[in-house]
């Protein structure tokens, strides 16, 4: 029987264990020293982990995305759960939780380069929508939930993630690692 899992925020002593469920996860290590990078920065502004009992098993990062001159937006990635809890809603769970600590922190939009299969189930829709691009030729993966839309310019533009992302190639993308859900 799975045991129940619990959303919360990251902790100090989380760090580690969120190491753990990227190297897991991915198949390098670029997503963790990812996070740890935008930790040490002082840009991971939310940070979101998943507890089965004791065992942190999957884990959400949002960081400060620009748009020009609007403030306000935030990027999801990487979304990661171990391999052992995939397909047990434990991601969606992750999605959701996080989606809703950015909408209460006051975040205009939410970008993300992934699945848009998986995303669409939480609002996200073709950032195109509201003409944004990407630095990573995202094209239709490339995603956004809007919750102020005065938060944005009818023009759109370019959608820059944090410094720390440069690690990630224009073809490379930080994404979910596969079947989180």
């Amino acid at each position: 029987m799975p045991r129940p899992v619990m959303i919360r925020a990251e902790q100090t002593e989380d760090a580690l264990g969120i190491r753990r469920v990227l190297l897991a996860a991915f198949p390098t290590p670029d997503e963790s020293e990812l996070v740890d990078d935008l930790r040490a920065a002082g840009r991971l502004m939310i940070s979101l982990v998943a507890m089965a009992a004791e065992d942190l098993v999957g884990h959400i990062a949002f960081s400060p995305v620009t748009l020009g001159s609007v403030s306000g937006g935030v990027g999801l990635a990487p979304l990661a759960v171990t391999p052992d809890h995939q397909r047990r809603g434990i991601g969606s769970a992750l999605v959701r939780a996080g989606l809703e600590a950015s909408r209460a922190g006051g975040a205009s939009f939410v970008v993300v380069l992934g699945d848009p299969g998986y995303y669409g189930r939480f609002g996200f829709q073709p950032a195109s929508r509201w003409h944004l691009t990407d630095d990573y030729h995202g094209g239709e993966a490339f995603q956004a939930v809007v919750f102020r839309p005065e938060g944005l310019s009818a023009r759109g533009g370019r959608v820059h993630y944090a410094p720390e992302f440069a690690r990630f190639g224009p073809n490379e993308s930080p994404g979910e690692s596969v079947g989180t859900d």
